[in-house]
């Protein structure tokens, strides 16, 4: 089967959904793939590059249609393409199913199957065909570039001769993969950031990238989780009202504002208001990734940079991703590389559209000469993880109180040990007619394992192999041992000491062999 890849006929997007590099893997599966000629160039890779990676070239959209059964496309597809499709086609693109029922009629029509790559479930096992976080997560970073490129200051603060430069305060709503991209581009550039979202689940991964995370003292918020397979679900008015009136509180203090906040299959929330936009300082930057569903903020216009009459820039662009063109499209090809992996399990270029399996039914809004959308809820539920129990920290006098009765413990089995060993030796020096010598032998033996126990079993655990060194050093003990009891006029105790240091002397040299071994595999070569 043929793998065809057209150019974007959206205006202005550059990205391209096959590479030369995705290319030559999905040849491994068995695929033939072309492209149409300049289908790459926006993205930087020329025609060339494809007829070198073993790419056929094609002149036309049109002969490219008609000569693929399988599109792989960005952009949702126009009237104009879907008159493309056949019943022997599959389609995969972005489609929007949620807002694009003509799309879906006219593919059902058409009795074609299509894959929207936005509809891939949010579970562990689809993660490396997830493109919605691809593209997200470059957006994110994006945002913080285009909003340093609209702010008329420093990110990060300095102490100059010429004065002192405050650091700039950035609020990121929405902790989702575009939010967290954008906490870390900020929080790399050195300001002071926030973060708000309606999980507070997220709240440790927001903190671990050195972001300050955004509490509502409501109860509403512990409830709200990521039950809707990995996105904020809607919340109830009276948490909104807090929420809003958390943002009015921040707004005079925040420079930079960037919102993700979107709710599956809905508009955008919104979230950053009229009044809070006039309290913010002039100068101010707003990006609103959600400017393609409405926008977050109230004033945003989709593809253009909006100034308000108190100096706030609001930034509404909807094509992040295409403005980092290559990235993305390598990006991008990849999760269509990896659907086809799984829409391909012999490796024979055969498409096996198996609508059991859970991701590739959840992408799939026509199947068969029948509308599939919207999906049922795959069986695996992406549930985040709860958060975990704070253990209250202990006082200082509870400090001293544990660490009392945890040595008081320590000293009864210390004086156990002792007294059975003390027993023990008394035990067998009361036998009758028993040899002297045997009693130096076995006050040795005793002292030896107790000695011994004492000083590996005190070592934890987790340390026993990153300390093999030092913990098979010790067992030159037992040497030590062995080696005053190999002289004995005894040949049993002397048998058993000249054993005791062979089997010493491997423990030793051995562990430390091993050691050796283990740091090599740390070093560079």
């Amino acid at each position: 089967m043929k793998l065809g890849t057209p150019k974007e006929s959206f205006a202005g997007e550059a990205r391209v959904a096959m590479t030369p590099e995705s290319a030559k893997q999905l040849q491994k599966l068995g695929y033939d793939c072309a492209i149409e000629s300049g289908a790459g160039l926006a993205a930087g890779f020329s025609d060339t590059t494809y007829s070198d990676a073993g790419v056929e070239v094609v002149e036309t959209a049109a002969a490219l249609w008609a000569t693929s059964d399988i599109i792989a496309k960005v952009r949702q597809p126009d009237a104009t393409e879907l008159e493309h499709l056949t019943k022997e086609k599959t389609l995969i693109s972005f489609f929007n199913p949620a807002g694009n029922e003509e799309g879906m009629e006219a593919a059902k029509t058409k009795g074609a199957n299509v894959i929207a790559m936005e509809m891939v479930p949010r579970i562990s096992r689809a993660q490396k065909m997830d493109a919605l976080s691809s593209m997200a997560n470059i957006a994110g970073y994006r945002a913080v570039i285009e909003a340093g490129n609209n702010f008329g200051r420093f990110f990060t603060g300095q102490i100059t001769a010429a004065g002192k430069v405050p650091p700039a305060k950035v609020l990121v709503v929405g902790a989702g993969v575009a939010g967290l991209a954008a906490i870390g581009t900020s929080t790399s550039l050195g300001a002071v950031t926030y973060a708000f979202d309606v999980r507070p689940e997220v709240a440790e991964q927001v903190e671990s990238m050195g972001a300050e995370f955004v509490y509502l003292d409501f109860e509403e918020e512990q409830q709200d989780g990521a039950a809707t397979g990995g996105y904020a679900s809607v919340s109830s008015p009276e948490f909104r009202e807090a929420q809003l009136a958390k943002f009015r509180e921040l707004a005079p203090e925040i420079d930079i504002v960037i919102t993700t906040a979107l709710i599956p299959n809905r508009p955008a929330p919104k979230l950053w208001l009229e009044d809070m936009i006039a309290a913010m300082k002039p100068g101010s930057v707003i990006v609103d990734l959600a400017a393609e569903r409405g926008g977050n903020a109230e004033g945003t216009v989709a593809d253009e940079k909006v100034v308000t009459e108190n100096g706030v820039t609001i930034i509404g662009y909807t094509d992040f991703p295409s403005r980092m063109a290559a990235q993305s499209s390598s990006l991008y090809a990849t999760n269509i590389r990896h659907m086809m992996t799984d829409l391909t399990p012999e490796k024979d270029g055969q498409v096996v559209h198996n609508m059991e399996d859970d991701v590739i039914r959840g992408a799939t809004v026509t199947h068969q000469g029948e509308i599939t959308f919207p999906p049922p809820p795959p069986k695996v539920q992406a549930i985040a993880a709860k958060p975990k129990e704070t253990v209250p920290e202990l006082t200082p006098e509870e400090k001293r109180a544990q660490e009392a009765a945890e040595f008081k413990a320590q000293t009864k089995n210390q004086v156990k040990l002792l007294s059975i060993g003390a027993a023990l030796i008394l035990g067998v020096g009361l036998i009758p007619n028993m040899p002297a010598s045997f009693m130096q032998h076995f006050i040795v033996f005793v002292l030896s394992v107790f000695i011994g126990f004492q000083v590996i079993w005190n070592v934890a655990h987790s340390l026993h192999t990153p300390l093999m060194a030092v913990t098979n050093a010790i067992s030159s003990i037992i040497i030590l041992g062995a080696v005053i009891q190999i002289g004995s006029t005894g040949a049993m105790v002397t048998i058993l000491a000249a054993l005791s240091v062979f089997m010493a002397g491997i423990n030793i040299f051995g562990g430390f062999m091993v050691t050796r071994r283990m740091l090599a595999m740390f070093q560079k070569s």
